[in-house]
């Protein structure tokens, strides 16, 4: 655990301003559709500090900080990946590639998305709704 969460102009310095962009848009979508807890820590070897969001000891997703980057990390168990399959040609390329791409583990596909923009952000949100479908407003 961190002693002192980063602020937005902390991770803004470290990510630049394009990817800060998908940063809050990213971030917003999950404080907004899910009551999960943001545990940050040291990032080790993935980035700078890392923010995961958990409940009951569940991870639906974290974020890595880096030098002009995040990265989402998103892991599919069996389930979520035949969700995915199914739909997987609703998806950009890069998504489609990168989950063609991953190894499968006894405990499911984890897929780690490098994000600089706003490119990915939709496919991101889509990811996260098939690990967890959003609570109801």
């Amino acid at each position: 655990m961190l002693e002192t969460i980063p602020n937005k102009e902390q991770i803004e310095s470290l990510i630049g301003e394009t990817a800060m962009e998908a940063w809050n848009e990213v971030i917003q979508f999950v404080e907004s559709n899910y009551q999960f807890d943001p545990v940050w820590d040291e990032g080790g070897k993935y980035g700078v500090w890392e923010v995961k969001f958990r409940r009951s000891g569940r991870t639906l997703c974290a974020f890595y900080v880096k030098e002009g980057q995040f990265i989402v990390l998103v892991i599919f168990g069996k389930a979520e990946r035949q969700k995915f399959e199914l739909i997987q040609n609703e998806f950009s390329s890069k998504i489609i590639e990168l989950y063609s791409n991953t190894r499968q583990y006894h405990d499911g596909k984890w897929l780690w998305i490098n994000v600089s923009d706003m490119s990915l952000v939709e496919d991101i949100k889509r990811l996260i709704i098939i690990k967890k479908k959003p609570k109801r407003k």
